[in-house]
């Protein structure tokens, strides 16, 4: 599992390990941390050293390969898109090399729903267009647009999962979010509340109910029973897919802050910023591809739970993962 130290991949490496799989992390731990996956086998290396990574899949023995290494930022994307170019295609394309120098034909792969851009209508099914409006929704597009290829040339089966945004923590309070700086809504919230910078709302002059974008919020527990899912479908002989993870329902900007300060019993201190480029209107899903192929269906991903799950790992890891993160 290449990026399997970080937010999504290490609540990945937890679902399969408890469903019985053998899990070995690949990770060069520059947004991951070796605390997120204990007990788990960690090899310390770059994606885009595909004889490494070759080396890995070689030694480990692995059938399969779940690919989740990658810059993530959207707006940096934005401002750095060679960055992003040169991570999330060269070094997702050096992956893909290794496995079909090693004959891994296995491949599920952490898309993104960026992939379609401004959408013509909601909820996007997979027959959406796909017409990124920033660079990393390029990259994932691109990687997607190679698997057929992949598949043809060298028997490679796929599943590419278009998350919507996750969001929450593990139930069990082990396992949560930790990103220097915090790009995500939820925890730049619980930052602000802990004496942070006023929490930035990016425009409020949307055509939406409340002027705020939509986006669907899926618990990062659910996307990572879908990993789990996706692996046994491939395992089974099943057929290639690209699916939408998500909940078909949207959330404001507004609405998350309002459930925060429920969960947290006190206002979030906040302000409304200018537009970022590269933020579409409203992003959500439809998930019926996902339900009828793979049975998935979220099962934490009302919005309370979401951030009353994030907010009881915040209050237990104050530091994240760091040496003093937990009480």
């Amino acid at each position: 599992m290449t990026g399997g130290a970080g937010y999504i991949g290490s609540h990945a490496v937890k679902a399969l390990t408890q469903a019985g799989h053998e899990v070995v992390v690949y990770d060069d731990l520059s947004a991951g941390h070796a605390a997120a996956v204990p007990g788990v086998r960690l090899i310390v290396g770059d994606v885009r050293d595909g004889a490494a990574v070759q080396h890995a899949i070689r030694e480990s023995g692995a059938g399969a390969v779940m690919h989740f290494a990658g810059r993530l930022d959207l707006p940096a994307s934005v401002r750095e898109p060679l960055a992003f170019y040169d991570v999330n295609v060269t070094g997702t394309l050096a992956t893909l090399a290794a496995m079909a120098a090693e004959e891994c034909r296995l491949f599920v792969f952490a898309s993104s729903c960026a992939v379609y851009g401004e959408p013509k209508e909601t909820p996007l099914d997979e027959a959406h267009p796909t017409r990124p409006i920033n660079a990393y929704g390029q990259t994932k597009l691109t990687i997607e647009e190679v698997l057929p290829h992949l598949e043809r040339a060298h028997g490679m089966r796929f599943v590419a999962l278009r998350y919507f945004n996750a969001a929450g923590a593990e139930p069990d309070g082990e396992l949560g979010e930790d990103h220097d700086p915090e790009i995500h809504l939820i925890p730049r919230a619980f930052a602000a509340l802990d004496g942070g910078e006023p929490l930035d709302v990016f425009g409020d002059d949307y055509p939406t109910p409340d002027g705020t974008c939509l986006r669907d919020y899926v618990h990062v527990s659910d996307l990572a029973d879908a990993h789990v899912l996706a692996l046994q479908w491939l395992a089974a002989g099943a057929a290639s897919a690209t699916l939408n993870l998500g909940t078909e329902a949207p959330s404001s900007v507004r609405e998350v802050i309002q459930a925060v300060e429920r969960v947290a019993g006190r206002p979030v201190p906040h302000r409304v910023a200018r537009r970022r480029a590269g933020d579409p209107v409203a992003l959500f899903a439809s998930a019926q591809k996902a339900r009828e192929m793979l049975g998935w269906r979220p099962r934490r991903s009302d919005l309370d739970t979401i951030v009353a799950d994030a907010w009881r790992w915040r209050q237990a890891h104050p530091g994240g993962y760091g040496p003093n993160g937990a009480r």
